[in-house]
């Protein structure tokens, strides 16, 4: 039985990995949330670490559910966020421990995952978006894409005056009946002003609405769910599981969207996509950014039996996300045939570049001497 013996966080503002090494020598790769992934390391050492060191490393979620009762003061965003990077770094261990890919461990297989081209562009003109789809659709194989309405939180205020009108007129034109199209209000809109932007998504053969009201208004977004025939979806900010059981309970989306990162990890993930199963719900993970929760939510997706249709894939480039730069060695997600692979490699089957990581703020938490004790702990770090 292997027990957790050191735990290392490689960090930057934007990303922060982190490295779980057992007694006995063996060891798995995670990742925090992203943004302001600095702080959460310092969460993930102070409050993550100690109840973790010395624990043994393949009761995953049973350790996660230990960390929230000792943390149970502290059950916000960051604990969420920190406990990511363990509960992601323990499937990638134990994958490498059974030589298995931890969509295996899960009980899915590996394979082809169908993908969709998601925008996270709202600077962009109907025609500039329709042009680099349509490029995307011919050299990727996308036959899903997803573009942005409205305004990020925006009360009702558009990105600029007539642009969720234009946007889905131009898009329905270049597309319908082609690709199948989603779209994301990001919290944009009053229940009156979606129920109206509803209408003409569905008159334009759009069948994904997500997070067309504040997302922290469940009844809001119910009233609004109720009102349309198109999907709502949504999900992607909770972590909460009360919330999530709200959420649910409400009907407040049609389809529940967790993200891996924000969750808490795969574990926590699993009980969201439980939930909706039981409700006869579908769970379409948020993954908006090609850092480790892109292939974290392929291999979760294709071990969900109430999986969507797609993997949210950002299109989003190195000029869009100068952070996502050099992360991995080669490339574990590439688009071929509008598909990704999740490969039979153990764990999650991709490796941190080793220069990525030289580059990054270390901070290590060790057990002294591997004394199987919460607090018996080394504290290290340097910048």
């Amino acid at each position: 039985m292997s027990r957790i013996a050191r735990l290392e966080t490689f960090a930057n503002e934007f990303v922060a990995f982190v490295r779980v090494t057992t007694d006995d020598g063996a060891f798995g790769w995670g990742q925090t949330s992203t943004y302001n992934a600095d702080i959460t390391a310092q969460v993930f050492h102070r409050q993550i670490a100690p109840w973790a060191l010395g624990a043994e490393a393949g009761d995953i979620a049973g350790l996660v559910r230990l960390i929230e009762r000792k943390e149970h003061k502290f059950p916000g965003s960051y604990r969420c966020r920190a406990l990511a990077g363990l509960d992601t770094a323990l499937w990638d261990l134990k994958g490498r421990q059974e030589g298995k890919p931890v969509v295996s461990l899960l009980g899915g297989t590996p394979g082809r995952l169908r993908a969709y081209a998601s925008s996270m562009k709202r600077d962009i003109t109907p025609e500039a978006e329709a042009e680099r789809m349509n490029r995307l659709i011919g050299e990727q194989g996308f036959d899903a894409i997803k573009f942005r309405i409205g305004a990020e939180c925006g009360q009702d205020v558009d990105e600029w005056p007539g642009r969720t009108e234009a946007i889905i007129a131009h898009m329905a034109r270049a597309f319908g009946g082609s690709v199948e199209m989603l779209v994301d209000a990001n919290s944009g809109f009053s229940v009156r002003r979606a129920v109206e932007v509803g209408h003409l998504l569905q008159d334009s053969g759009i069948g994904h609405y997500e997070e067309p009201v504040p997302y922290w208004e469940l009844e809001a977004s119910a009233e609004v769910a109720a009102a349309l025939e198109i999907d709502v979806t949504g999900g992607e900010q909770d972590w909460d599981l009360a919330t999530w059981r709200r959420m649910i309970a409400l009907h407040s989306v049609d389809v529940v969207q967790p993200d891996v990162m924000y969750m808490g990890g795969i574990a926590r993930s699993l009980l969201v996509a439980e939930m909706a199963a039981e409700a006869g719900m579908t769970c379409t993970p948020h993954a908006a950014n090609l850092s480790l929760v892109t292939l974290c939510t392929m291999h979760l997706l294709k071990a969900l039996p109430n999986a969507g249709k797609y993997l949210e894939f950002s299109i989003e480039g190195d000029d869009y996300y100068p952070w996502q730069r050099d992360l991995f060695l080669g490339t574990p997600f590439a688009v071929e045939g509008g598909h990704v692979t999740v490969s039979e490699a153990p764990g999650w089957g991709g490796e941190v570049n080793p220069e990525w990581l030289e580059r990054a703020t270390y901070t290590e938490s060790a057990l002294d001497s591997f004394r199987p004790s919460a607090y018996g702990a080394l504290y290290h770090k340097r910048g």
